[in-house]
């Protein structure tokens, strides 16, 4: 018989973060017909030596390569039947009662097919990324330019459900039915933005994709090096990738601008990157003083 929902984690060089996620995970399973898998893409930190002992009751899947974020997930849900999957962040802590909340709403709201929470800053506060609008050439335009509150949805409270565009790759609750008529995780994306084509493909096919106020932590940018080139390329390369695909059939007036200000945002990132290693160059101490 189908388990009710299988949460799959994929991970890469995150040993200690993953062993706390995987803790939290357990608990809030409690009493719940689930199963965990986790999908390491090759960390060189004896993720799976050290953590499948810690926990026996988890399938760890140890690939050769890293074949990243989308490809990955793809794997363990293909493996899986579960009415529900979650796709969750290894740099997550879940609340005891987030998931089987999830769980009801989902079952109350047959027409949902995303589900994501509120996600805490480790500071606790909430992360703007728990309710995102699909980036049209017009929101993503403002967003380029400063004006984020339409991307965030910011008009919605945090205390209340509410329908939102885009739910995170970090905690996402997905119900089989929707994955089943559009798609899996386009594997195109390698990591990054992977999460807003689901989100938007999930919309045009009917669905609705939900924002909850349950809790978790999410320690954003733990378990990736935002200082590395290939973050950077691979960061607006999905941007790139999810234009291309959705907006390519937008005049020339409107995409050659879109796609510039892609290039010239990855530019400036690049840029700051540079900068930042300089400085740690020629005052390699100056952090550690403050």
């Amino acid at each position: 018989m189908a388990k009710k929902v299988s949460i799959v984690i994929v991970s890469y060089n995150v040993c200690h973060l993953l062993d706390e996620c995987l803790q939290s995970v357990k608990k809030a399973l409690q009493g719940i017909d689930g199963e965990i898998v986790v999908v390491d893409n090759r960390s060189t930190d004896g993720t799976v030596d050290i953590l499948q002992p810690l926990h026996p009751e988890v399938q760890f899947v140890a690939n050769a390569d890293n074949v990243g974020f989308a490809r990955a997930n793809n794997q363990a849900i293909r493996a899986t039947d579960s009415e529900y999957v979650l796709l969750l962040n290894p740099d997550t802590v879940v609340y005891e009662s987030t998931i089987r909340e999830t769980l009801r709403f989902m079952d109350e709201h047959p027409q949902a097919g995303g589900a994501g929470v509120r996600m805490l800053t480790r500071e606790g506060t909430p992360a703007p990324e728990s309710r995102r609008a699909v980036p049209t050439p017009w929101v993503a335009m403002l967003k380029m330019l400063g004006f984020t509150r339409r991307y965030y949805m910011s008009n919605l409270p945090w205390d209340k459900p509410g329908r939102i565009e885009v739910v995170s790759g970090a905690y996402c609750m997905l119900r089989r039915k929707a994955l089943d008529e559009v798609g899996l995780l386009d594997e195109d994306f390698f990591m990054y933005g992977e999460d807003i084509d689901l989100s938007y493909r999930l919309l045009k096919g009917g669905w609705q994709n939900w924002y909850l106020p349950l809790d978790i932590v999410h320690y954003k940018g733990e378990s990736t090096n935002k200082s590395s080139f290939r973050y950077v390329h691979v960061f607006y390369q999905a941007m790139l990738i999810f234009f291309r695909k959705h907006y390519s059939h937008l005049s020339f007036l409107l995409s050659i601008p879109i796609q510039t200000a892609i290039y010239f945002r990855a530019s400036l990132a690049l840029m700051e990157m540079m900068t930042d290693r300089l400085r740690q160059f020629v005052n390699p101490h100056k952090d550690s003083e403050q």
